[in-house]
């Protein structure tokens, strides 16, 4: 009956210290993560830093999509939307000497309290159209200097709260306008990017024709 009581004692005493704990074990414990190794945290990066964006300038753009520009000089924030583009043999009474005419139309629209203006091309800004083979055409390819629309020939310092409509020609190979990419340089010397179709796209395609008729 001793040796019973003893072990029952022994019993309870083991209990008491387990309950109690000792040393570091009295610590709460740490919630688990419930990330795996290499799985993006809350701000979107693996490595905990800010998420990753499309690139600065514009990169990435399609037809219809607005880019924020530097005006030249680095005066004013220009809002410049290309928002249609025509591909014809003839406009303006002028036959694309190598084939055909890229005339894509833009909406300039002054963001700040001071008139901005697209760079001039002879300062290294303005436009370029890059082909699907990376070559790179000019505002003044073949014959298209002497292609012009008389509603999208804006060419003033754009005033604040105002807009106008812009154009741009390129003379072009086929091969040169299938798929495409419209290359605007602004007053920061800062590339944006727009990913032209390859065929008549946008809301004025029939304005645009109108324009160029002879």
């Amino acid at each position: 009956m001793r040796a019973r009581i003893a072990a029952a004692t022994a019993a309870l005493l083991l209990a008491a210290l387990t309950a109690c704990g000792g040393g570091d074990d009295d610590k709460p414990a740490e919630k688990p993560s419930t990330s795996s190794p290499g799985e993006p945290t809350s701000s979107g990066d693996p490595t905990g830093g800010e998420p990753s964006g499309g690139g600065e300038g514009g990169e990435g753009l399609t037809l219809g999509k607005a880019a924020q520009t530097t005006g030249d000089a680095g005066t004013g924030v220009l809002e410049i939307t290309p928002d249609t583009v025509v591909f014809v043999k003839e406009g303006s009474g002028e036959t694309a000497e190598n084939g055909v005419f890229a005339v894509v139309t833009m909406k300039d629209k002054a963001m700040t309290a001071v008139a901005a203006d697209e760079p001039a091309p002879i300062s290294g800004g303005g436009w370029t159209w890059m082909a699907p083979n990376g070559e790179m055409i000019g505002w003044d390819s073949g014959n298209s200097t002497n292609v012009t629309l008389d509603k999208y020939s804006g060419a003033d310092p754009v005033q604040p709260g105002g807009f106008q409509w812009r154009a741009q020609v390129f003379d072009l190979t086929p091969a040169q306008a299938k798929g495409g990419t419209l290359i605007y340089i602004d007053g920061e010397n800062k590339a944006h990017r727009w990913q032209m179709p390859s065929t008549d796209s946008g809301p004025n395609v029939a304005e645009v024709k109108k324009q160029l008729a002879p």
